[in-house]
């Protein structure tokens, strides 16, 4: 990697810490090196420590860490400890300049540039690995104490108290009743609703083998601290192998997943958490709300976690999801769910064993039992075996059995629906309650519906997503050509149109409504994008029985098109099939808004101002006309793309608009952050669920209203300077080619972490054509992280009135979220390496506009938040991105020497393929490290 290194030179070079040489000899010894992840140079008093458990265990990790290393190569581990001191000296540099007002140049960041350009491609590679195992352990070590400190908060809550201060869900609800009185309450909770989509959108850059090994450590982290002995030796000794493997498997896929393979992402949440902890969030609320009676009556808590998938369903310019994929990943799903109901069922039967004697049976579970001898008496006869006289037993195996039978489809054994599997249950439950054994009744039992009530017989309700471009060309060919004709005359892309419908029919007519009934329509322009859908969706079948029901979901993602969104809804509702579908539900309507595109076409300021008044609009707009809205949000989880705590942007939500029901994107890293830990997504599904029974008390409505029309004219300042900015840099000429120089755009482009390609591949040439995830997470990963924050800095300037901010910010809600989600956006950017990466470009007033620009909004957003340094007020969540900042800058150096090695090298033709491939693999590994050091990236 050598001369990558021109552009950065010491303007004095330290001597004081020894450096390896180019043979790796082990000058020096690697245990003078501290082990201490926080060991930041000299500590000032303005720092703060991480709590003693996630520092112990963080300690733990690296010593761990360095003991595989040492054993892999005594060399390797000399290359690991230079890094990582010199990063770490050049991140204590910098957090000194910044706290004394002084320029944050860094001699030790050039050494560990040095360093890092000395070696060679192979061992480069094995640092770029070593410091990427070191992020997914630090990951781990941060959620293990996150769940400790949650059990200790459980631990501390007294039987006596009211509502339970932990979980905000009972919270929310209290405030409700003071607020409203418990009949609106209990009306409220009724109608809750929390829609989680997971999606197949490619931010996760980790790879599938790499999580196994995660959630193994992670289990044996969680428990080492309790351990003594002989057990805590074994532990050890595991930790290390687990650890060992992890070094030593590549954090890069062999192949990009096909859309079968990345269903596997709900497959291993279902069976890891959500199937089991979902009645536990259920159970938490009755235990506060019911106290003794708990298990003993009916539940309260109604089962409000709906989950959707767009995995293996969303064709929007993904040309590997087929017809026929949709069809083998629903078939994925319902197989999987019906087989773990399966089992849940069984395991629930075999334990009711109470004799008639004691529990009689109803005279309605009597007749359930004669129905099923009549269904099969074989099936009846073998659980007669095993429970001749304990009924209720015998009744259940009957149901597991044929749940077995409906994966198989045997048509004299399935259960038709999954509401006639409910309706059974629901008949062993009023027997055991008649019976007066409320335990069984409203135990384990209740947990069995509970789940069947959430998943169904298709675990996630498959929603079908498509260009509305694509729906207007499959109209035009049918029209030229006519639908009947030879197959040969229709482009296949219409034919593929037409069979989409036909597979969400047939998943629709397989697993009922609920599994496949909703169709997104990408860049909605008109009401005729719609009109589109629904006329397609009749010409895919020749017989109209057969034509299946759907519900067709306008998109509105770019800056005209929200602008525009009333008109378009005022249109649509002209069509008869959607007065139809009104009719059929109430007059309910589900309405997309897109944090991505938004973002990328206007700038984050102005793209969070404008989908906040379409948002408002749009709910003024469903009041007037009677409408039972749901908004869905297409969020990402990078500040750019809308992410952030989720149940902090409910709140900031405005009134009407949330309407007791969030749903919105979950993808990429987010997924498993969120839902990976079983305790971690109890917390989060809790959280989000509060804030959304919350959006709706008098107070919060009352705020997010008088807040928003007091900074209006503030916002409209805003608006107006950030977007002028932020498209005065888009249209410079020759930004687009600048930024895929600058940033990994194209090696992003290659990483083989999702089947959908970078780009729609609808024509355009442009920065227009670029999805809006590469946009975001290359930027990301040249620590800029610019789609975040470009434009407010001079926003702020424009406007002048840093008084009148900092009132927003205390009392604005979507203001305070905004500025705080900036904060930490910016906590994680450094305009030290980002001149690195800007460099790459060879355009200076290109790299001055971007960097001005950073400076101005690190200045206003630290004095609107009154901080020095970034996340200053936010102890724990500040200094743990401090302690892993000299560590993702080693990788981040890497990348960027690598990337400059690269192209500088095969524009003279330099290269062989070998060598390529090489260095395109350390940049492969690189990203996957910075996105698990940075995390929140896509």
């Amino acid at each position: 990697m050598a001369d990558a290194i021109d552009q950065i030179q010491p303007t004095q070079v330290p001597t004081e810490v020894p450096l390896a040489d180019e043979q790796h000899s082990n000058p020096v010894n690697p245990a003078d090196f501290s082990i201490l992840t926080a060991g930041l140079g000299s500590k000032g008093p303005e720092e703060q420590a991480l709590p003693a458990s996630l520092q112990d265990n963080m300690d733990l990790c690296l010593s761990i860490l360095r003991d595989i290393l040492r054993e892999f190569d005594e060399n390797l581990l000399t290359s690991f400890d230079t890094v990582r001191q010199y990063t770490e000296e050049a991140s204590s540099e910098r957090f000194s300049g910044i706290l004394n007002d002084v320029s944050s140049e860094s001699n030790y960041l050039t050494l560990a540039a040095k360093t890092i350009d000395s070696m060679n491609l192979h061992n480069a590679q094995l640092v770029a690995r070593a410091f990427t195992t070191y992020f997914h352990l630090a990951n781990l070590c941060e959620e293990n104490y996150r769940v400790s400190v949650l059990r200790e908060r459980e631990a501390h809550v007294g039987e006596e108290q009211a509502i339970d201060p932990v979980n905000e869900m009972t919270k929310a609800y209290h405030q409700l009743i003071v607020e409203m009185g418990p009949a609106k309450a209990k009306e409220l909770l009724e109608r809750l609703e929390f829609h989680p989509v997971f999606t197949a959108h490619p931010t996760e850059a980790r790879r599938k083998a790499v999580e196994g090994k995660i959630r193994r450590i992670s289990q044996l982290l969680s428990m080492h601290k309790h351990l003594g002995g002989s057990d805590k030796q074994e532990n050890l000794r595991r930790l290390h192998n687990e650890i060992d493997a992890l070094f030593r498997t590549s954090p890069i896929a062999l192949k990009k997943p096909t859309p079968l393979e990345e269903a596997n992402t709900i497959l291993d949440i279902f069976d890891n958490t959500l199937f089991r902890t979902i009645p536990q969030v259920y159970r938490c609320f009755d235990a506060w709300a019911l106290g003794e009676k708990t298990g003993l009556v009916e539940p309260v808590c109604p089962p409000f976690f709906q989950p959707g998938s767009w995995i293996g369903s969303d064709r929007d310019g993904n040309p590997n999801v087929t017809a026929k994929v949709s069809r083998q990943v629903a078939r994925k799903f319902s197989d999987h769910v019906l087989a773990a109901l399966e089992e849940s069922t069984r395991n629930v039967g075999r334990n009711l064993t109470m004799e008639a004697g004691t529990t009689p049976p109803s005279d309605e579970l009597r007749a359930l039992w004669s129905q099923q001898k009549e269904i099969s008496e074989r099936l009846t006869s073998k659980a007669s075996l095993i429970s001749t006289k304990e009924l209720h037993r015998a009744v259940l195996l009957v149901m597991a059995d044929r749940l077995h039978y409906t994966i198989k489809r045997d048509v004299d054994l399935m259960y038709a629906t999954c509401d006639d599997f409910i309706a059974d249950l629901r008949i062993v439950q009023r027997s055991l309650a008649a019976a007066h054994a409320p335990r069984a009744a409203y135990g384990p039992l209740q947990d069995l519906i509970w789940q069947a009530q959430t998943f169904g017989f298709h675990m996630v309700e498959m929603e079908f997503r498509q260009h509305s471009v694509v729906h207007t060309r499959a109209l035009d060919d049918i029209r030229e050509h006519g639908l009947h004709g030879e197959r040969g005359d229709l482009q296949p892309m219409t034919h593929e149109v037409l069979d989409t419908f036909r597979a969400l029919g047939s998943i629709q007519k397989r697993n009922g409504l609920k599994a496949a009934r909703r169709y997104i329509v990408s860049f909605t322009k008109s009401a005729r994008n719609i009109r589109d859908v629904y006329e397609l969706n009749r010409l895919a079948f020749a017989n109209p029985q057969s034509v299946p029901v759907i519900d067709v979901i306008p998109l509105f993602e770019q800056l005209e098109d929200l602008e525009n969104a009333v008109n378009v809804l005022d249109d649509m509702l002209k069509i008869p099939e959607v007065q139809a579908r009104l009719k059929a539900t109430g007059r309910k309507m589900e309405v997309m808004l897109g944090y991505s595109d938004s973002s990328k076409d206007a700038g984050p300021t102005s793209a969070t101002l404008a989908l906040h008044s379409a948002q408002q609009r749009i709910a003024d707009w469903a009041e007037r006309n009677h409408i039972d809205l749901t908004l869905f949000h297409g969020r990402g989880g990078a500040v750019g793309r809308g992410g952030g705590p989720a149940n902090r942007a409910v709140l900031a939500q405005p009134a009407g608009s949330v309407n007791c029901r969030f749903k919105l994107t979950e993808q990429g890293e987010v997924i498993f952050a969120r839902y990976g830990n079983p305790v971690l997504a109890i917390r989060h599904v809790e959280s989000v669920a509060a804030a959304t029974l919350l959006q709706s008390a008098p107070s919060v409505e009352k705020i997010n209203t008088d807040m928003t029309e007091k900074y209006a004219p503030m916002a409209a300042v805003l608006d107006k300077a950030s977007h002028e900015r932020y498209l005065d840099l888009l249209n410079t000429d020759g930004f687009a080619p600048w930024f895929s120089t600058v940033t990994p755009l194209t090696e992003v482009g290659l990483l083989p972490i999702g089947s959908r390609p970078a780009k729609r591949s609808l024509g355009a040439k442009s920065l227009d054509d670029l999805r809006t995830i590469p946009w975001i997470f290359s930027w990301a990963q040249a620590r800029i992280n610019l789609a975040a924050w470009y434009g407010l800095g001079s926003a702020c300037e424009a406007f002048g009135d840093l008084e009148t901010l900092r009132k927003a910010y205390e009392e604005w809600p979507l203001f305070s979220t905004f500025i705080d989600n900036i904060e930490m956006s910016l906590a994680k950017t450094d305009e030290r390496i980002g001149k690195m990466y800007l460099a790459l470009g060879d355009r200076d007033d290109l790299r001055d506009k971007v960097l001005d620009e950073m400076e101005l909004t690190r200045r206003w957003i630290l004095k609107i938040v009154g901080d020095k340094w970034p996340l200053q007020h936010r102890h724990v969540l500040g200094q743990a991105i401090r302690v892993r900042s000299p560590y993702v800058d080693a990788l981040s150096v890497t990348q960027v020497l690598a990337l400059r090695s690269l192209r500088k090298r095969v524009d003279k033709e330099e290269l062989s393929e070998s060598q390529q491939a090489g260095y395109i693999y350390l940049i492969l590994c690189t990203v996957s490290g910075v996105a698990a050091g940075l995390q929140n990236t896509g």
